[in-house]
């Protein structure tokens, strides 16, 4: 891959912007099968086999996971989390480099994510393996985090070697992909991390993976809210003056530039690719 040019942004995180290497899809990538039916591929090997079934807002989404998974990151040494590297930046590297990952063209942001919804990872957190059924709820999603491989047992020996890192708070952060029609994450590197830092009652250091819109997007988007903006501000200038005009205008202000300054670095959609011609490889659909 050419070398995406890399931003700063607050917080820790990285902003990469990818070039346009030519055709064909990344390494890891979702597929279309059809209207109900969705692949996760890393290269040829299918990673998860998924079929929505239901209508309207409430849908279930069943999904198979294969085995075969390989983390696009190689394992963090103990050296590294003992020096407190900045993670971020340091995963944008390895995402660069490797040929498992979900790069593709556009902008993409790296940060550490720091809050979430309550159950994240608890209740959320899917254990059951292979097979798993996610209720997608209209206004609601389903906000969880999904592994890619079976999840270790607390006692397990790498497991147990981690949770000594928890303990002193020096344990690198799992790595979250974020997947729009999912409302949720992958869990893309991290596993024996995760259950370490859960067995120690503590919520696993994150950061998460999400593709931005690209610039076209977000300006086209900044300019209508600019002129519904513009409009609203001339309507209430144009009202008789009272004690709560000045106030009113200020706060209207401070929404605006919030909204338009968060907009290039809002999640897009998830890409989902065509499947090229020929039979379909891969393991059964879901049940």
């Amino acid at each position: 891959m050419t070398r995406a040019t890399r931003e700063d942004l607050p917080g820790g995180g990285v902003l990469l912007t990818v070039p346009d290497d030519g055709p064909g899809p990344p390494p890891l990538r979702f597929e279309r099968v059809s209207d109900r039916r969705w692949t996760l591929r890393q290269g040829e090997r299918p990673l998860i086999e998924a079929r929505s079934e239901g209508e309207g807002c409430c849908r279930d989404l069943r999904l198979r996971r294969l085995p075969g998974h390989r983390s696009p990151l190689p394992p963090p040494t103990a050296a590294a989390m003992r020096a407190g590297t900045r993670w971020p930046h340091r995963y944008a590297l390895w995402l660069e480099d490797t040929g498992l990952g979900p790069l593709h063209r556009g902008r993409w942001r790296l940060t550490p994510r720091t809050v979430f919804a309550p159950g994240i990872w608890d209740s959320d957190l899917v254990r059951d393996w292979p097979d798993a059924t996610l209720e997608l709820l209209c206004g609601g999603g389903w906000h969880g985090v999904l592994p890619l491989r079976p999840l270790p047992a607390p006692d397990a020996p790498r497991v147990k070697a981690y949770r000594k890192h928890a303990r002193e708070g020096t344990l690198a952060p799992v790595l979250l992909w974020w997947v729009s029609f999912l409302d949720g994450w992958l869990l893309l590197d991290g596993h024996d991390r995760a259950v370490a830092a859960l067995a120690e009652g503590l919520r696993p250091a994150c950061v998460e993976l999400v593709r931005l819109p690209d610039d076209a997007a977000w300006q086209a988007t900044a300019r209508q809210i600019t002129e519904a903006h513009e409009e609203r501000t001339a309507r209430l200038a144009a009202r008789p003056r009272g004690p709560h005009l000045a106030r009113r205008l200020r706060a209207l202000e401070r929404g605006y530039a919030d909204v338009v300054s968060a907009l290039p670095y809002e999640a897009d959609a998830t890409a989902v690719f065509g499947r090229p011609s020929g039979p379909e490889p891969g393991g059964p659909p879901p049940p």
